[in-house]
């Protein structure tokens, strides 16, 4: 009788009663430690936006980078300068302001991380095919039009707000108290496994993808070494696989234990003590959103350089509006008094090459790199 009291659906119950029901303590005041967790916890999420907004940036403004393969990590930038807005937004709807969310702004949170997780798979996923159908057939580049690129992004974000917002539809606990997870709540425990198991299982695809297109390469280097042009496309395309492989490896090493105390939790429910390290996973997934940018900018040459001098004119710029502009036609510095990022370099990746390539309409997905 008593199991079938729980099993109805009673959507009056608040927030309080799904945390109180599954054993997890919701803060009645602030503490100095949340303060200090907040406050660098939003710095993250700041430092996140601003590194993956310039990422997307640099690939706008550079037009050695307008390729089917440099849009979708610029993708993947936007899923982690989403992911930095989402953990913004868990930041300040967590501690005691957990208990005056309406079961909507709950759900909300929640589906914004979920968001996040699938565009940042999906675009992995993508990355990957889109590599191995490139790679087979001996080019640098895809031959993907622009149209099913666009389509594409489209879509990997169609599916992500789909899969975000199925436990607030309907798969939940609010009509099995039974089935609610430890660590969400509100959500339904073979929901957490789905999803874990989901997200795991295309991990391991991906890695084997990914190791099936090294072998490949490796293999077919041992045959161009002998022809220098031969050469230096395989050194281009490892190099590139290389980059993409340690933003996967970085990937599922920060979301691999957060999937794990998941599935845990679905699998074992307050048996399995998830509540207890499931902020250090947390800690160390929205630390993923950050390492992409930084990879970038060490193992790519170019994009290193697109991003010096977007910062190097943006400085020049707030340079500029300080000064007084009668005097800055006055005294224009000469050629070699110039600042570097106006000077015109080697590798046209300096400000001016910047603004020029963004005026350009010529199309560029057939160039080389």
């Amino acid at each position: 009788m008593e199991s079938s009291v729980w099993n109805t659906c009673d959507y009056s119950r608040n927030i309080t009663f799904y945390y109180n029901w599954v054993g997890k303590k919701i803060s009645d005041t602030w503490t100095p430690r949340d303060y200090v967790v907040i406050g660098l916890g939003l710095t993250l999420c700041l430092i996140v936006v601003l590194a993956n907004l310039m990422v997307m940036v640099a690939i706008f403004m550079n037009r050695r980078f307008h390729f089917p393969i440099y849009y979708l990590l610029g993708n993947m930038a936007a899923a982690d300068l989403f992911a930095g807005l989402a953990y913004a937004n868990l930041m300040l709807n967590t501690g005691p302001w957990t208990s005056i969310l309406t079961k909507e702004q709950w759900y909300i949170r929640g589906a914004l991380i979920d968001i996040s997780l699938t565009a940042s798979v999906a675009n992995l996923l993508a990355v990957a095919v889109e590599r191995h159908q490139t790679i087979i057939t001996m080019q640098l580049h895809s031959l993907m039009t622009k149209r099913r690129v666009v389509l594409l992004i489209v879509g990997i974000w169609a599916v992500s707000i789909v899969m975000g917002l199925v436990p607030s539809t309907f798969w939940n606990c609010e009509c099995d108290l039974n089935d609610c997870s430890t660590v969400a709540p509100l959500y339904s425990r073979r929901f957490l496994i789905f999803w874990a198991v989901l997200n795991l299982l295309t991990f391991f695809i991906m890695v084997a993808v990914y190791t099936r297109i090294f072998v490949y390469v490796r293999y077919q280097s041992r045959y161009s070494s002998q022809h220098t042009s031969d050469l230096l496309h395989s050194r281009t395309v490892v190099n590139l696989m290389k980059t993409i492989s340690m933003v996967l490896g970085a990937f599922v090493i920060c979301w691999t234990p957060g999937l794990v105390t998941l599935l845990l939790d679905g699998l074992l429910g307050k048996a399995s003590h998830a509540n207890t390290y499931e902020k250090y996973c947390l800690v160390i997934a929205e630390c993923n959103s950050l390492v992409n940018p930084i990879i970038y900018s060490l193992r790519d040459d170019e994009m290193s350089r697109t991003f010096k001098s977007i910062l190097c004119c943006l400085c020049r710029r707030s340079g500029d509006q300080k000064r007084d502009p009668s005097a800055v036609e006055i005294e224009f510095p000469l050629a070699e008094d110039k600042p570097d990022c106006v000077q015109k370099s080697k590798d046209e990746s300096s400000c001016s090459h910047l603004d020029t390539d963004a005026r350009q309409t010529e199309d560029s997905w057939t160039l080389g790199v």
